[in-house]
Parts: structure tokens; sequence; C-alpha cells
């Protein structure tokens, strides 16, 4: 068998089933083997980021590892940033490269990079093979590092004089891997100090993050919950872990989180100005006296001046990666541990023990808080009447829509039923608020790294891993045209993915903080034609009807309920381009490295 051919039939045994793949010099001879597969689906995407993202949405809405494969040089380079996302959210990924002949490495051969060094400070793992009859061993290790303990990303690069040489490969059944042990459970004494501790405790919370969906502990958490009575709160990458409309649920907390998962959590505080001007922050209310983190990381989008997060509180963090214990906050109880066993031993505890404590006046406490700090919005005369939407709404400023209108009526046409894959940016926070999310895997974002560009690709492997739902890119229009190509990837492939492009003509986000920081002066924020400003530009319907894509402009709120419908309704990749003022700003907001105090509601 040559070297590409020994490749798939590792990959066949590891039961891919897709691969997000774009040929080149390099890696011709891995597509020509992939031609002879009859159990892997090739994907082309348009671009190699394009490829990177959608092997990400099959990862995080399957569960399964995602494969991509891109060429030497340029085709590698392409993949970096969907790695580098992979390793920040720790998703299981694993980038094929082609490489120069072995001959050339480090000759500066054409479309030559050094692929292995360049993606070390962003990969769990990388190989660079250099003897064909190591090909079956670094695929099997390859998949078991990418999805043991901490999931992540893993690139192996493969030189094309490997991919066609010629051997009798020998598969092994088993990994070892010296000095790699990632099975990690805690001691019962450490599990029964946590429950010490919750017996002493009268305002807990849970505080859980993606961990908890890719250790498959989302059972194990709700019945933690509901047995102990203790509230949930969530980062986003955790959405979906616990549901979100169960009186237990805080939503998610952080920057653009929920105001009462952020008062739970760090108490509710009034900031008074005095008569010479100095400011004092005064605690109105407590937050937790006992944070339970689970599977999360204190990210610092979460915690703001992180010294200040949960200041007043004991905090536990459990965790499989020791790296992070006392990385960003410093706490109290650091315990290593899958934190599945983690949380079926504490099942297993409080089964035996019952929690004596109700937590009846803290939960009393959080439902006035939910009552006063829902996430809400309001057309107010301000943006209605915006030289923006006059111009684009000409007379009829009563029908404007806003960006959270449409993720409501999405939310309530398909019953919460879907998979959501967004952008980055103000829509992004908003898919977040207003689409409430009951099941894992059903909130499929650029968490820690921000990947504008992530949606749509992304979209595209959700629906491949799961054709049965359906999937909707929630974007704006500065993000999705960073991958717009993969349109023509969603039709020639037929892959029904739908995209809700909230299009304000500017980078929202940005323009926020230019408004809030910068006294409104723009800096290069603007995405439409200055000199026709009052086309929508580009004009995404004329786009995608290139593209061979269904696709309608929604300007007026009363034809916004019939488009969605229409588009959930099409056995297509469909785009629809919502037309939304850029004045509207997420709340809340805690303003980068501030604390709950400084939270803006208004």
């Amino acid at each position: 068998m040559s070297g590409s051919d020994i490749l798939v039939a590792a990959l066949e045994r590891e039961a891919v089933d897709t691969i997000f793949a774009y040929p080149g010099g390099a890696s011709m001879e891995l597509h020509q083997a992939l031609t002879r597969s009859d159990q892997i689906r090739v994907i082309l995407p348009r671009h190699e980021q394009g490829g990177s993202f959608a092997a990400e949405g099959y990862a995080r809405a399957s569960g399964k590892p995602g494969v991509c494969m891109a060429t030497s040089g340029p085709g590698a380079t392409n993949l970096v940033t969907g790695i580098a996302d992979a390793f920040m959210d720790s998703i299981p990924l694993i980038a094929i490269t082609g490489q120069v002949p072995q001959a050339m490495i480090g000759k500066g051969a054409f479309q030559e990079t050094d692929f292995f060094g360049m993606t070390l400070p962003v990969v769990k793992h990388s190989f660079l093979i250099t003897d064909i009859a190591d090909i079956p061993r670094v695929v099997k290790e390859a998949f078991h590092i990418a999805t043991t303990g901490r999931p992540g990303p893993v690139v192996i690069d493969l030189p094309k004089n490997i991919q066609q040489a010629k051997a009798q490969p020998v598969f092994p059944k088993a990994v070892h891997i010296r000095g790699y042990d990632p099975v990690k459970k805690a001691s019962d004494l450490a599990l029964n100090e946590i429950i010490g501790l919750i017996e002493k405790s009268e305002r807990p919370v849970l505080y859980v993050g993606g961990g908890i969906i890719s250790a498959e502990a989302h059972e194990e958490l709700r019945a933690f919950a509901q047995l102990t009575g203790i509230p949930v709160t969530s980062t986003i990458m955790g959405c979906g872990a616990f549901p979100e409309n169960d009186p237990l649920s805080l939503r998610w907390l952080g920057m653009h989180g929920a105001a009462y998962a952020n008062w739970a959590v760090s108490g509710e505080w009034k900031k008074e100005v005095a008569a010479d001007g100095s400011v004092s922050n005064n605690e109105i209310h407590p937050g937790a006296d006992l944070l339970l983190a689970l599977g999360v990381r204190f990210d610092d989008r979460v915690t703001g001046k992180v010294e200040k997060f949960c200041e007043k509180g004991t905090i536990v963090h459990v965790d499989i990666d020791e790296s992070e214990h006392n990385k960003n906050r410093k706490v109290q109880l650091p315990i290593v541990s899958d934190v599945k066993y983690a949380l079926q031993r504490l099942l297993e505890m409080v089964r035996s023990r019952p929690i004596k404590n109700k937590f009846d006046p803290w939960h009393r406490r959080i439902a006035d808080w939910k009552k006063r700090g829902a996430f809400r919005y309001s057309v107010t005369e301000e943006v209605a009447k915006s030289q923006h939407m006059r111009e684009h709404l000409e007379g009829m400023e009563d029908e404007v829509i806003l960006p959270q209108m449409a993720i409501e009526t999405l939310h309530e046409l398909t019953g919460g039923d879907a998979i959501i894959t967004t952008g980055v940016g103000q829509h992004q926070m908003w898919a977040g608020q207003f689409f409430a999310y009951q099941e894992p895997r059903r909130y499929l974002t650029s968490a820690g790294l921000g990947a504008m560009g992530f949606g749509y690709p992304a979209a595209l492997g959700a629906k491949v891993a799961c054709p049965d739902k359906q999937v909707i890119d929630i974007d704006g229009d500065g993000s999705f045209l960073m991958n717009i190509q993969e349109l023509a990837t969603a039709r020639i492939e037929k892959i029904a993915a739908k995209a809700i492009i909230l299009n304000n003509q500017h980078l929202g986000m940005v323009v926020q903080w230019e408004d809030r920081f910068y006294k409104g002066n723009r800096g290069n924020t603007y995405l439409g034609d200055p000199e026709d400003m009052k086309a929508i530009y580009p004009d995404y319907v004329a786009m995608a009807k290139g593209f061979g894509v269904p696709c309608e402009r929604v300007m007026y709120r009363r034809d916004l309920r019939d488009a969605i419908q229409r588009m959930l309704d099409s056995d297509q990749p469909y785009l629809l381009d919502v037309v939304v003022p850029y004045t509207e700003h997420v709340l809340p907001f805690i303003p980068a490295g501030h604390t709950v105090a400084d939270m803006i509601l208004a």
C-alpha cells in the first residue's frame, strides 16, 4: 500500500466518515487515496479556513473529532485560525497537511513552511511523519490525544515522498503513549470536602463551562443541581449543559451575560458619587459564598477584574487540566478530575447523605434578581428615527427590526429545537441572550479566540454531522462576508444550512465600544458604500443568487416572521438578509477589566 492509502485506511479505522479537504500539490496523493474510500465523504470547502471551521462545527455538534486537510505552505497556514480556535475552546480536531518531500525540507522549497513548528503553540500535539511505518501509529495516537483528557487539535504533517512510498502497514489495536495519562479521578476525600462546604453554605452557585459538555456530563450536572437545589450559571461554551428554562438556571454570566447571573456570583452593588467627586461601590446584596466551578477556565470575559470575581466566596475548581488551577483566579480548593466522574461520585454521596440545606432565602433573592435583571430591549425613538434607519426605511421607520426581534422570532418558530452557530460580535451575544438552549451542542460559537467568519462554515459542518436538525447561522454582515465563499460549498454539496445576517452595515461591537469609550468617533467600522449610504452594500441577495442559493432581504418588521418561516421550510441552503440598526447596543455590559459594580444596564 502507498503511504496515502495507509493514512486513509487508518482514518477509516478511527470511524472517520467526513473530511473537509482542499487539494494541492503536496496533498494530491492523499486526495487520490480518498477517491478509493467508500467510507469517507470528502467535502471541498472554498477556502481552507472554511474547511477548518466546518470540521470544528462537525466536532462541536457531534462530539466526534472533526477532520480537515490542506496542502503545504499557504494551504496549511490557512488552517491555523481554525486550529487556534479549536485549541482555545478545547475542540477535538485533526488537521492533516501535505508537506514538501523530505529531501527539500529546510531548503525553501515551493510552498514549504515549517508547519510542525508553526503550530506548536496552538495544538495539543503535532506530528511530522518521517517514516511510512509510523503512519498507523501516528493516526491512532492523534485521535487518542485529540479526544482524551482535555480535548484539542492535533496536526499530522505528511511529506509527499512518504505519501508515495510503499509499505505493508501494521495497524495497532491499542495506544500506549509514555507519560500521557489523561484519566484523572478526584479522591473521595476531596469530594467529601465539597459536600461539607455545601452543607455550610447559604448561597452556593454552580459555575459550569465547556468541560461539562466535552465530558458528556450534562445529565450528571442536571441531576446534581436538582438534588441539591444549587442554582447553575454557565459560560458561553457551557450553554445548554443545563436547561436554560429550568428555575435553577441563571443562564450565562460575564461581560454580556445575565445581570442576575453576575449578581449571584459577585453580589449586587450600587455605585455612589460623593460631593467631592469620589466614587464608592456599596454592596446591596451579597453574592455566592460558595462557587463550584466545573470545567471552566475563569476567562477574562467572564471574570472582568479577576480578583473581584466572587471575591467573598469560597471557590472550588474541578478541572481535568491541572494547569488551569490558579492560572487566572486563585481558588481555595483545586481538584484535578474528569468532571463527569466527579459529578457521578458527588451524586452517589448526596444520595446516601442528602444535603439538609434547602437554600430557600437564596432562591427568593435570585427570583427577585431575575425579575429586575432579565434580558430585555425596546424600540426607542432614537433608534427608529436614526439617520441610518431613515435612509433605509424611508418613512416606514415604525417597522424597524431590532436584532433581538429576529432572534426571538427564530426561537419561537423553531421552538428552540435548532443548532445555532454564530460569527463574532454583537449578534453572537444576542444569539446567546434571546435564544434559550435546553441541550448541549446547540450553541456553537468561537468563544475563546473570537474568530470572525466562523459561523457559516461551522453551520455546514454541524449540518453534515446532524442532518436531521435545523442548523442556522446567526451572523453579522462583517463576520459573514469573511467566509461568504462557503455558500458555494453548501450549494454544490447540498448542505441545507441556513443563515440569518443581522445586517447593520457596520462592525457593530466595535461601534458599541466607539460609542461608549471613544465619543462615537468612527475608526474604519462602516462596511457600506460611503458614496451611497442608502444602498445595502454589498448586495447579499445578488451574491447569493450568483452562488445559486435562495436569499431574500427583510426590511420591515411585518415581513420578518413569514420570511423566517420560508427559510425554515426550505430544504436547501438559504440566506436571509435582515436589515437592522447599528445604534443598538448589547446590554448588560461589564467593560473589560471592570467589575459587576460597573455593569451597564441601559
